[in-house]
């Protein structure tokens, strides 16, 4: 981007442009911008922006001693440019400059301000203690190419009933299959939006796409997913991630958003001695919402079940945790089929630990039998056939 070097600079990491390219791309509608003092208040207030639900309200408050210095010698109506580690990325015009309570900030966020929550704590360490309004401009071309791509895939297909879910699949498991196939079944387009996180959180961006596109090419009907990345910045990390996330896939094209009843966000909780869900929000928002049970292997059904259709007890139950299944990969131990599909699995240990064996060559062809022709086999194909050792039942 080409910018004015007799600007002011201001720095900001790729979270914040991330965010800031989400409401310039009018994927947080009604808000197509940054709020002013009196907008912020008025949200903070009342939840509604524009008489739409809205959780909190988006203010661009950069930390650090060379920001504040700038921020502190900014006239109004000044342009300033905005800075990144991939040089300039943008630039703002200056019409407000208003404090914040910060610890109260935390709070519209995250429903707290405890230093121990781990969101609280990423947040406070980007927070200034003043907040800038006025109209912007960032480049960012994920989020472009991430709309141009579902507005094609709507194009292509003629879709009508677009539904939408957002997934970690930290890892893929059977779980997320079946309500990805249940989801697909119930709509013309499923976008499935994979959360990109902008710190360390298991497995890597790049082998949970390659998890997800492989269960998607070689396992549904063509054409009928598409798997977009969701880069999960602070603002989507608090407790009312849902109504944003609703508006995202709103703006975005979708016509229905998928959750789990098991989802941390879609808790109960108490506002003015009344009981509320968030559905009470999330009604207003212009999307259907729909609830998709919590799956498990039930050892008497001897198949995935809905805890809510399933009559056996939690004592049958296999329950996909993917904490639990995680811990298992990254200790390089293959997860049971019934838990991982096997070629999932196959594809995350030969990332996670690439060149493990000495001669994988050799041990394939020491351990599993052959055709006869020698061909080169790589670790994906080696744990592949090891997992469907462990499947022979003839000896157990």
């Amino acid at each position: 981007m080409t910018s004015s070097s007799k600007n002011k600079t201001l720095f900001i990491d790729d979270e914040a442009l991330s965010t800031l390219a989400l409401l310039q791309e009018g994927l947080l509608a009604p808000a197509h911008g940054l709020m002013s003092q009196r907008e912020a208040e008025e949200v903070d207030r009342t939840h509604l922006y524009q008489g739409i639900p809205f959780p909190f309200s988006l203010l661009f408050a950069p930390s650090g001693q060379r920001n504040q210095a700038t921020i502190e010698s900014l006239s109004l109506g000044e342009t300033v440019n905005l800075v990144s580690d991939q040089g300039v990325v943008g630039e703002m015009t200056v019409e407000e400059i208003f404090p914040i309570d910060q610890a109260q900030r935390l709070m519209h966020i995250y429903g707290t301000n405890d230093p121990s929550h781990p969101g609280v704590r990423n947040t406070m360490k980007r927070l200034g203690p003043l907040s800038l309004y006025g109209p912007y401009r960032v480049e960012y071309p994920l989020i472009q190419d991430t709309l141009r791509r579902i507005q094609q895939a709507i194009q292509r297909t003629g879709a009508r009933t677009i539904s939408s879910m957002m997934m970690a699949a930290n890892p893929l498991n059977r779980a997320h299959e079946r309500m990805i196939r249940q989801a697909t079944s119930e709509s013309d387009l499923l976008v499935i939006f994979l959360r990109k996180p902008f710190t360390d959180d298991g497995l890597r961006y790049d082998i949970r796409l390659a998890s997800l596109k492989q269960f998607v090419d070689g396992f549904l009907p063509r054409n009928r997913v598409l798997v977009v990345p969701f880069e999960n910045t602070y603002i989507f990390a608090g407790y009312n991630e849902l109504i944003l996330e609703a508006l995202l896939a709103k703006n975005s094209g979708c016509t229905e958003m998928l959750i789990g009843k098991n989802h941390a966000g879609l808790g109960l909780y108490y506002d003015k001695n009344h009981l509320n869900t968030l559905f009470d929000s999330l009604s207003d928002l212009g999307i259907r919402i729909k609830t998709v049970d919590e799956y498990v292997y039930c050892d008497i059904c001897k198949t995935l079940v809905s805890t809510y259709t399933c009559p056996h007890g939690q004592h049958h139950h296999i329950h996909y945790r993917p904490a639990s299944i995680l811990s298992l990969i990254e200790k390089g131990i293959l997860p049971p089929t019934i838990l991982v599909r096997k070629e999932i699995s196959a594809g995350i240990l030969a990332a996670l630990f690439p060149d493990r064996f000495d001669n994988v060559q050799a041990l394939y062809y020491s351990l599993m039998p052959s055709s006869g022709l020698l061909e080169t086999k790589t670790d994906k194909e080696f744990y592949i056939k090891l997992m469907e050792l462990y499947q022979t039942s003839s000896l157990t």
